[in-house]
């Protein structure tokens, strides 16, 4: 990429239609009929479709970033890490009376007058039904992992929210807030607080409180246009476009080189590919965010080949034949070439790391190192047993080959990868069978669909995913005993790898209750050590969100920790800011490529240190 890096760095489950919403339904007066000029139209392409608008029910990153554009949380957190109210009328404190003294409740007052764009008051009930939405088993809802330690909340008045956790917790922030804490209106969603809940009209015909409303679908486009009701003034787009199922090299030249679109969401192309896009592009730019994603490859410690009695494959009941050895999982890690694969397929898009919680920054005289040494490898395979008795170059033991299945969702760098770590194993005596998947049916959701990250019938798995907040405890929480997924969970719970160590769950429970933040980041890090120590995830490439931008927008401020429309209210056209005097036109128009390093990040005095997807990310 150092071509790319010669142009000026900064370091800074089945679609369902979409029904069109009639006139008798909605207080405004919206006509297909107005022609809506270029300029005025904003337009966003992902990789895939929505296949809903409800936040609490996504299956992948593209729904919580369409959503975004409609639903509001009580607050989120800026691109520092420092929550900023959105909904709330200001952040609780112990100041302010809003965090309790003992750490068992919190509460939160409302912006007056808050209304959502059907016209409906925005109250405090609307929070406390959301909670009840999100809780409930039935409603499966994906979100619910962050308000498990909820006892109950409570609409104290219109415009209170008092929230109560059924122990001391420091991580307070976590209910209601970025990606993961949008409310939604009770009016629309209470008789589907059930079974029923991924039949709500309301999924596909949303009403929110953010600044655009859902308009209609048409011609493959979900349409968007500027909620009246909204609290202020809204950038200067009269519509939003959003198209779904776009090529990332599609995206990429749309954005870059074509300029019939403005925004593509996380372009992951090899670097050859995108040095030739940026290049030759003279329509937009990259900016890419380095948050707390983090490209890893997942060990099973279960058998994906035996079976219980209830049929039930990747059983933590039959350890896995070959990876339960930890000579086999150091012999893994170091035969992969972590710096190799980012030299090739990634470079400026990633940084090669063995760490697993990456944002906010890591201690840096503790971070974990990775090491690719061939030799150590063959020794540890040596030592556990597995050596090449017929000479055909792949290890045996007791007749069996050293032989293990690596799967992967459907994407150029994943399967460029896959290529990589096959080549970089059989060095060392492992024969990788290879194994692509749809990426709808990796990431999904569904119980049914055995493909899926969590039923994990593979020996090895690749994907993306990190903290998607500043507070990471939900995120090392997945390694926890109690969250392996299962028949008995329908395999809803996080631990596809089935991992189980008492050590990691004791510092784990501690960290979740423990208020002094420098000793919260200790635990955190003696969590990752430990992680790292057992080999029970192989981190390979810090990745960074990559956000096609066109020169002819600017207002926005991309965040690792809420999606990248969380601010789409000031994006507008630049030809709107070369007005402003305030605005100079050359900072408008700057073709230079945005970096923003998580490693910058400051960590809030209330927090500790720092979870859905784009086409090639676990949700």
């Amino acid at each position: 990429m150092a071509s790319l890096l010669a142009l000026s760095v900064l370091i800074t489950g089945c679609q369902q239609p979409v029904q069109p919403v009639s006139s008798t339904d909605s207080p405004h007066d919206d006509s297909l009929d107005e022609y809506v000029a270029p300029p005025e139209v904003l337009t966003l392409i992902y990789g895939r479709a929505p296949v809903t608008l409800n936040p609490h029910l996504a299956t992948g990153f593209q729904d919580f970033e369409v959503a975004r554009i409609i639903y509001e949380p009580l607050a989120s957190y800026g691109p520092d890490g420092e929550l900023i109210p959105v909904l709330a009328a200001e952040i609780p404190s112990l100041d302010n009376g809003g965090v309790s003294e003992d750490g068992l409740s919190i509460t939160w007052k409302l912006k007056e007058t808050l209304r959502w764009s059907d016209g409906e008051a925005l109250t405090a009930e609307d929070v406390a039904f959301t909670y009840k939405f999100i809780a409930n088993p039935t409603v499966a809802a994906v979100t619910a992992q962050y308000y498990q330690d909820i006892e109950s909340v409570e609409a104290t008045d219109d415009h209170t929210v008092k929230i109560t956790f059924k122990q001391p917790t420091a991580s307070w922030q976590m209910p209601f807030t970025g990606l993961n804490g949008l409310i939604l209106p009770e009016h629309l969603f209470k008789d589907f607080n059930s079974r029923k809940a991924r039949e709500a009209p309301a999924n596909f015909q949303p009403v929110g409180t953010g600044p655009y409303r859902y308009l209609t679908e048409a011609n493959g486009r979900l349409l968007f246009v500027p909620n009246e009701l909204y609290r202020q003034p809204v950038g200067g787009f009269k519509r939003i476009e959003i198209l779904g199922n776009v090529p990332p090299y599609v995206a990429a030249r749309d954005v870059l080189r074509d300029g019939t679109a403005d925004f593509a969401h996380n372009i992951q192309l090899e670097s050859a590919a995108l040095v030739d896009l940026v290049q030759t592009g003279e329509a937009g730019g990259l900016v890419l965010t380095f948050g707390s994603q983090v490209e890893r490859i997942m060990l099973n410690f279960a058998d994906p080949d035996q079976e219980t009695e209830a049929k039930e494959r990747a059983s933590k009941e039959f350890p896995h034949p070959i990876l339960q050895d930890v000579r086999v999982r150091q012999a893994i890690d170091y035969g992969i070439d972590r710096q190799a694969i980012v030299d090739q397929l990634y470079g400026d898009l990633g940084i090669p790391t063995s760490q697993l919680l990456m944002a906010p920054t890591p201690a840096e005289d503790e971070l974990i190192d990775f090491n690719h040494d061939v030799e150590k490898a063959k020794e540890l395979l040596e030592e556990a047993g597995w050596v090449d008795s017929d000479d055909d170059g792949i290890r045996d033991r007791n007749d069996q080959p050293l032989q293990l299945l690596f799967q992967t969702s459907i994407g150029t760098i994943r399967q460029a990868t896959q290529s990589l770590v096959q080549e970089q194993l059989a060095a060392i005596g492992i024969d990788i069978l290879i194994e692509r998947v749809r990426t709808e049916d990796f990431f999904s959701a569904d119980p049914e669909q055995t493909n899926s990250i969590n039923h994990f019938y593979a020996d090895m798995q690749e994907y993306a995913i990190g903290n998607d907040i500043p507070d990471p405890t939900i995120y090392m929480g997945w390694w926890t005993c109690d969250n392996i997924a299962a028949l008995a969970n329908n395999w809803q719970k996080p631990n596809n790898a089935r991992y189980c160590n008492a050590e990691y769950d004791k510092l784990w429970n501690t960290a979740r209750q423990e208020r002094d933040a420098d000793k919260r980041n200790e635990l955190f890090r003696q969590m990752d050590q430990m992680l790292a120590d057992d080999v029970a995830v192989l981190p390979i490439v810090h990745r960074a969100l990559s956000n096609a931008v066109s020169y002819r927008i600017t207002g926005y401020n991309f965040t690792p920790w809420d999606a990248s429309t969380w601010d789409i209210a000031n994006w507008r056209p630049v030809e709107s800011v070369e007005n402003n005097a305030d605005m100079p036109s050359e900072e408008a128009n700057s073709k230079d490529i945005d970096i923003i390093d998580s490693q910058d990040v400051e960590q809030s005095s209330e927090e500790s240190e720092p979870d859905n997807e784009s086409e090639d990310q676990a949700p």
